[in-house]
């Protein structure tokens, strides 16, 4: 691992993004990447990518090693909801990851990504060749990919500027009673299991959530969740912290319930501007089989 450390002075300003992509010769998207990692440390705490620099910060950039790993093109079916020269829109399925990490190169969506095709952006580089955001494993949905490096860009620009309208549907435990609802709390690494994220005010990053009820049951309730950030687990995470957490959720559901396909967590709606065209596009999907069967085994018991 390479550690790069700068010091700020006078003539440097503005925000720690911008400042490391000059500093470092990377892209800002690869220096954002590495603050999301928790590589970057200013004064030895991390800090977000709007952060403004002051005189004397000691920056220390942690830079990992690359790996010769070599990610493969495998026939992995894909649900292609959408699909021109500069974008793909795809529809996953739960237990299906987004993209290779350590000790994982195989089964992934961008092991099938690069049999469909041969042109994605690489701008977050060989391990994840145009994934522009992601979803996790056991959650299924909608998910845009990039093919080319100016498709990238803009894509990450509407992610940042909250351009991109991503909504998800989520079966919770316990009876919502308010129609709407609007969560705020920081979300950072669980210091008691790092696996696991958990809403503090420590090393966290600013995290919101919009939900509204759909369908309400016995004892429990469909809710729409819009988001305004993309941290780790946020949906899962602040569900969780409000009383309803997500059905069949692994790390942060209830032990009693069945985790056959993880949490019951779709990406059902997702928008976002053409980075070429300029047209507004917007996609709605199907929940999955096994969600639509929960949910007429909820209403079944409703109306026994």
């Amino acid at each position: 691992m390479e550690i790069v450390k700068i010091i700020i002075n006078d003539s440097m300003k503005g925000r720690i993004d911008k400042i490391l992509t000059k500093k470092l010769d990377m892209s800002r998207t690869q220096v954002q990447q590495l603050i999301n990692d928790n590589q970057v440390f200013v004064n030895e705490k991390n800090v977000k990518a709007s952060y403004k620099v002051e005189v004397n910060d000691i920056i220390e950039v942690h830079i990992p090693d690359l790996k010769n790993t070599e990610v493969m093109p495998e026939d992995i079916p894909l649900d292609i909801v959408y699909e021109d020269q500069d974008v793909i829109v795809i529809n996953k399925p739960s237990g299906m990851i987004v993209h290779p990490s350590s000790g994982i190169y195989s089964g992934t969506l961008v092991n099938a990504l690069l049999y469909h095709c041969h042109d994605l952006s690489g701008i977050n580089g060989v391990m994840r060749p145009g994934i522009v955001h992601r979803i996790d494993k056991e959650t299924s949905g909608l998910l845009m990919v990039a093919k080319n490096d100016r498709a990238h860009t803009s894509l990450s620009k509407q992610l940042e500027e909250h351009c991109v309208i991503r909504r998800y549907y989520a079966l919770v435990h316990g009876v919502i009673p308010h129609d709407y609802g609007r969560i705020e709390a920081p979300i950072g690494r669980d210091p008691q299991d790092r696996q696991k994220m958990t809403c503090t005010d420590k090393n966290s990053k600013e995290a919101i959530t919009n939900f509204k009820v759909i369908e309400r049951f016995k004892d429990m309730t469909l809710v729409e969740c819009r988001l305004e950030t993309g941290r780790t687990h946020q949906i899962r995470v602040h569900m969780q912290y409000i009383g309803y957490s997500v059905y069949g959720d692994p790390k942060y559901g209830l032990r009693k319930d069945d985790q056959t396909h993880g949490q019951y967590l779709h990406a059902k709606i997702l928008g976002f501007i053409h980075p070429v065209s300029g047209e507004e596009l917007y996609f709605d999907s199907d929940l999955p089989a096994y969600f639509e069967d929960k949910l007429k085994e909820l209403r079944n018991e409703m109306e026994a």
